[in-house]
Parts: C-alpha cells; sequence; structure tokens
C-alpha cells in the first residue's frame, strides 16, 4: 500500500520556446494564479543569468517576481522543501540533472513550472530542456513573431558572431526568427566565413 499520496499530485509542466516568445510571461503569470490561490511557491533562476536585477524573474515585458539564486540545480531540491509550486526560469542554462530534480520534486507531489529556450542559437536542443519536455505532463510552446517575415517565431538568432553556446544577451544580440528566414540567414552566415 502506498503510504504517502501526495505524489498524485505532483507534475512538471514545462514553457518553451524562442527568445521574446514570452516564456517567463507565462511562468510569472501562473505563478501569480498560484499566489492569489494562497498556495505556497518558490521560484529559482540560474546565477549566470545576469541581464535584470539579481533577486528577481523580469519578462521582456517588465513584469517581475521575487526568486532565488543558484547554480545547480540540485540546490532546488535543498530549498524546495514545504513548497507546492516551484518555478524554474532559464532552464536551458541548468546542468543535465534538473530533470532528475524536477522528476523528484514531482514524484512528491509538488508542481514545477520550468520555463526555458527549447532551441540553442544554431538550431539545436538545448541543454536539459527536451529531456523535460519529454517527461512533462504538459508542454506549452510559445512563439515571438518572426522580425523578417512576420510569421511565427520559433528559433533565436544570434545577430554576432560567436561561437559560444551561452551568451546571455537581449535584442541588441539576439532576433527572433520563423525557420524560412532563420535557415536563410545560417546559410548565408556559412557562405560569408
Amino acid at each position: 500500500m502506498i503510504e504517502n499520496k501526495n505524489f498524485l499530485n505532483g507534475r512538471i509542466e514545462v514553457i518553451c520556446g524562442s527568445m521574446f516568445s514570452g516564456k517567463t510571461e507565462e511562468l510569472i503569470r501562473r505563478i501569480k494564479k498560484v499566489e492569489l490561490s494562497n498556495t505556497s511557491f518558490i521560484l529559482f533562476k540560474p546565477k549566470k543569468d545576469s541581464r535584470n536585477s539579481k533577486e528577481k524573474i523580469v519578462s521582456h515585458a517588465k513584469n517581475e517576481i521575487k526568486c532565488k539564486l543558484i547554480d545547480e540545480s540540485k540546490e532546488i531540491l535543498k530549498n524546495s522543501k514545504g513548497y507546492s509550486v516551484i518555478g524554474i526560469d532559464e532552464a536551458q542554462f541548468f546542468d543535465e540533472n534538473l530533470v532528475l530534480v524536477c522528476n523528484t520534486l514531482a514524484n512528491n507531489g509538488q508542481r514545477v513550472i520550468v520555463a526555458g529556450l527549447d532551441m540553442d542559437y544554431k538550431g539545436n536542443p538545448f541543454g536539459p530542456m527536451p529531456n523535460l519536455m519529454a517527461c512533462a505532463e504538459e508542454v506549452t510552446k510559445v512563439h515571438a513573431v518572426c522580425v523578417e517575415t512576420g510569421e511565427l517565431a520559433g528559433f533565436s538568432f544570434r545577430k554576432t558572431i560567436n561561437d559560444d553556446l551561452v551568451m546571455i544577451g537581449k535584442k541588441k544580440e539576439y532576433e527572433p526568427l520563423s525557420r524560412k528566414a532563420f535557415i536563410k540567414k545560417m546559410y548565408s552566415r556559412e557562405k560569408n566565413k
């Protein structure tokens, strides 16, 4: 007989998409609903995300909410005891153990809401995100608008030439593109090397 029936309430929700697609905005929206229901929650973001206030998650629309900065995903487990809902922003910057951490939390009956880029600047799956999407109960893919075509954008094109996988940036470094525009720009970049 199962003694801990809290696991029945556990779940993982993943919010993914390109840069400027509203991932963080959606995470904040879901957490605000949790807050209104007087349910306990805690939010985390990686220390390497240096774009905004150190102890806040801030969307491009300037909505913000307090969070805890951490270096490694295992810190989430240590700091999540007693909370019903755990929010994680910029998940792509965490180590691969994030998948185990999220599954452990969900298996303990906690709701885990994770937001992050699903693809890197080359259009490849990014960090722990693909595996998180595979084991999540719910995956929401949000889209930006392509600055070239006006179509839905699912790709984050890095405007500057830099081969580092992780390069923290904003609009001057990245732009959202549709597949068509992304492939065209990547082809042009390769051709001009």
